[in-house]
Order: C-alpha cells, then structure tokens, then sequence
C-alpha cells in the first residue's frame, strides 16, 4: 500500500470537491427554489409598506443569534424597524412558545432557525389575528404549524437543491428574496461572515454550497467592518482563520450567553455599533464562558459516574443539573464511550433533556419511537432537545436501548484515515496543502492519517496538571514527537499503531509541524 505523501494528499483532498456544482458564490442556488418564499417576500413587502409591526423570533443558540442578527441588521439596513425577540431558555424555553405569542400584539411574526413545531403557538397566533412566516431547518415533523408560509428546505415539496443548510443560512435567502422584491440595495455578501460562524457552530456538513459559503465567510472575518469581528481578529491575532477557530474560539462564546444568562448578551456582541461596546460585551461573554467551562466539568464527572458500559446510550439524569450545558456534556459523552448520549436536568418533577450523536442513525427517528411519553421534541439527525415527566425515564431509557439494539453496529462513526502516512514528508509544505483545502468538518473531516509501525521511545507527561502525554517515537528511523490531550495513561506497549492528525504549531514565531494523536489502537 501506498503511503500518503505530499503529491497523494493533494489528490485525495481535491477529489473531495470536484464534483462540488457551487464551488463558487457566483453558482450558489437561487431564493426562488425555496417553497413558500415568494408568498412570504411579498408579506413581509405588504408589511412595510403599511407599518405593521414586524417581529423575529429568534432562537438562543449561535445559529438562532446569528440568524436574528441578519434579520435585524437587513431591516435596519432597508430603514425598517423591526422588534426582536430571542427567547430566555430558563424562563420562555425554546422557540415561538405561547409564553413569546403572549408577549406579541399585533402585525406580522417571522422565525428564524425555529418555529417547524410551534403548533400550539401558532394556532394562538392565528387566534389573535397575527400572520406567521417560519423559517427553519429542523426536522419536519407529521403535524406543521397553521402558518402563511414556511419556508424550511426540510420540507419534502420544497425544491431547493441542498438540504443540510443551517437556520441562519434560511433567514439569509429570505432577506434576499425581500431585497428582490422590494428592489433594495443590499449587497448580500456582506453577511457572509456571521454566516459562516453559523454553519460551523451549528456543525452542517462541510460539503457543496456549505463548503463554499464558509470559504468566503473566514475571509470576510478578516476584514469584516462589523465591530464585533474586529475585536475578535484583534484577541485572535491570526493571518488567516480556519474553521476551528469558529468551532473552539468565537462559537462557544457566543453560545454561553444563551447558556447561561440571556442570549441577548451575544445579540448586542454581534450588532454592536461602537468598539466600546463591543469590547464590554465580549469581556461579558468570556466571563459567561468561563463559568459555562466549570460547571460542564463538574457535570461532566457526576454523569460519567452514572453511566452504565453495557447500555447502547448513554442515559443519564441529575437533579438540578445546569439546562445550559448538558448539550455540551451529552457531546462529551457520546464521543468518550462512542454511542449517542442524553443528559438530563430534572427540576419540579420535569425532566429536560439534550441529545447527540456520531452515528449512522437517526436521532430524531429514534426518539419518535418514545414520543408517547414526552411533553415535546425536537431535532435533527445528531442533536436533538425534549423534554418528560420524571416518573417515565426509566420506560425512555428501555425504550431507546431496545430500539438501538438493532443498529448496534451503527452507534459511532470513527472517521476514516486517509490512510499510512509518510512521517518523513511531514513539513510546512504537506501543512500547506491541509490548509489549503480549508475549511473542515462534518463530511469533510480534517485529515488523519494512520502510523502503524511507531516504536516508542520515550514519554513525559506535560502540562500544569501532567494530565497531557508526549511521546517521542520513531518510525522507520524518523524521530517525531506527538501529543495526546487529556491522557495520562503511561501503560505503553513498545510498538505502537497510532491515528494521528497533523497541525501547524507557532511558538514564538517558529512553525512547525505538530503531531496529534487521535486514538492509539
């Protein structure tokens, strides 16, 4: 077999997107293709040109900010004020609930990245006179909310082309089809850069019309003259931005505030009109994250106590465990013991739950199986969010279990190698090429490689807590160094057979290749 060098990297990560139909923002498919967004382009025209009330019904995570963040800043940009409202996780819960509708008087409503099952609060809505657009990308379910328009790519009479788009990527193709309609002069690329920190944080797969969106979008960070990005590139201090940087920097801060507080935080970072502000509010957000950080630790170690090897998920509940990071633990989870795994925080006999999963199964599918027992769901094929009385756990877990049964061979997906690299070719130039073909994610994973004849030669253990293992190696008579995060188990056979991913390490302005290990088989 051939090992993977400079030239085979170069072929393999092209053939990823050869065949990509939008490789560029000039291809990308038209508003038109979205069922329902001309009726609801010429609502929202009706809307302004009476002035009615229109309000947007946000959501809190980063694609629900970032999606209301558009939609406020394409009002403003057109000189229509518009209200907004993102609800408060703790006290409204999610999406356009009967609490929001209460809070609603009259004129036109408008969701972003929510609203596909709001059917009780939509019929309200109906009640009181108020018409209803949806925009969304979750999971259609059976019933769909009385509405004038939804427009969801979800939807099975829905025509456009890519399915797997984000919400904020749906409220941006609707502020397009308003700037047709009222013939505006809005230059639509200028939302690229909060889209692409969307699509990432909202993990879409990183193929076709996402892929390039999110190439131009890192771009656009860098320039960006949104105050809110230029305080970012000034804490980040990078040359050129990767999707890891949304992923592990700028997402989980805008998340926390939803999190842990109000979204509203995030919202004021993303719109702020004076450095000022946005530097007050990013040292707001930090503060939020940092405190998000802990708690996911401290809940993180109770759940894994709870955790039961034999289960085909990891399912598991706590009495008042933080609402606002079990998402993230149940992320954790499910990667450490590699099945899905759903964490719940029970308070006043109701029990809250998140979901995630890598795997070649549906979640959302799978939780219908259970929906006789929950007071509400919600998702798509790795994530989901619901919600039951305590006193049915125990029957969820039986039920989820059984129903995982069957697709035991299904409950992870490791990501494939591209297969036995050349530890000899590793240089700045083999680094290059990996950059190049930025930006990674889902469908699209940052390469691995694989290293099966490395002999160890020696190992430390690093870091302030020694909880971080450096092993230098040698593979056929190469000498490298490669690091394993967050393990200190020094149990090592002589040879070992390694998954490595390879990564740029600047340190005091020298670069140089950095070995990563992913998994030691």
């Amino acid at each position: 077999m051939s090992k993977v060098t400079k030239n085979r990297l170069f072929e393999l990560l092209s053939a990823r997107h050869q065949n990509n139909q939008y490789s560029s923002l000039a291809n990308i498919p038209s508003p038109d293709n979205f069922k329902d967004i001309n009726k609801a382009s010429l609502r929202i025209k009706q809307a302004i040109l009476n002035n009615e009330q229109i309000t947007i019904v946000g959501d809190y995570d980063v694609d629900g900010v970032v999606s209301t963040t558009i939609m406020v800043d394409f009002f403003t940009s057109i000189n229509v004020k518009v209200n907004h409202i993102i609800p408060n996780r703790f006290t409204h819960g999610y999406g356009l609930s009967v609490k929001i509708v209460d809070m609603i008087e009259s004129g036109l409503v408008i969701t972003v990245d929510n609203g596909i099952s709001a059917i009780e609060a939509a019929l309200k809505l109906k009640e009181k006179g108020i018409d209803l657009i949806i925009t969304d990308h979750h999971t259609v379910g059976k019933e769909v909310p009385y509405a004038l328009a939804i427009i969801n790519p979800k939807q099975e009479d829905c025509t456009f082309e890519f399915k797997e788009i984000c919400g904020a990527q749906v409220a941006w193709y609707l502020c397009a089809a308003i700037k047709k309609e009222i013939n505006a002069d809005v230059n639509m690329g200028e939302y690229l850069d909060l889209l692409c920190v969307a699509i990432v944080a909202d993990i879409m797969p990183m193929t076709a019309l996402n892929y390039t969106l999110v190439k131009s979008g890192l771009k656009k960070i860098k320039t960006s003259k949104r105050e809110a990005f230029k305080k970012l590139n000034e804490v980040m201090a990078k040359k050129v931005l990767v999707s890891d940087d949304i992923g592990f920097f700028i997402a989980p801060k805008i998340n926390s505030a939803g999190r842990m507080e109000d979204a509203s935080i995030a919202l004021d970072f993303l719109l702020s009109k004076t450095s000022y502000n946005a530097n007050s509010s990013l040292q707001e957000l930090e503060e939020l994250n940092n405190y998000r950080k802990a708690l996911q630790e401290d809940i993180s170690k109770k759940a894994q106590s709870k955790t039961n090897e034999n289960d085909n998920a990891v399912i598991v509940w706590g009495e008042h465990w933080h609402e606002g990071v079990i998402g993230i633990v149940a992320s954790k989870l499910s990667n450490a013991h590699k099945k899905p795994a759903f964490i719940f925080s029970v308070k006043d006999g109701i029990a809250k739950g998140s979901a995630r999963a890598n795997a070649d199964i549906n979640l959302h599918t799978i939780i219908t199986k259970a929906s006789h027992l929950l007071l509400g769901f919600g998702g798509h094929k790795n994530a989901a969010g619901l919600a039951l009385k305590i006193e049915n756990l125990e029957e969820f877990k039986k039920i989820i279990n059984e129903e995982l049964e069957q697709h035991k061979h299904k409950l992870h997906i490791d990501p494939t190698t591209l297969g036995e690299l050349d530890v000899a070719s590793v240089d700045i130039e083999f680094l290059d090429i990996i950059e190049k073909f930025e930006p990674y994610g889902l469908e699209n994973h940052r390469p691995i490689f694989q290293i099966s004849n490395a002999t160890l030669v020696k190992y430390d253990l690093i870091g302030k807590d020694k909880n971080h293992l450096k092993l230098t190696l040698n593979s056929d008579g190469v000498i490298f160094e490669a690091l394993k995060f967050n393990d200190s188990n020094t149990n090592l056979q002589k040879n070992l057979k390694l998954v490595v991913s390879v990564s740029k390490n600047e340190f005091r302005g020298e670069v140089k290749p950095q070995f990563l290990i992913q998994d030691i088989l």
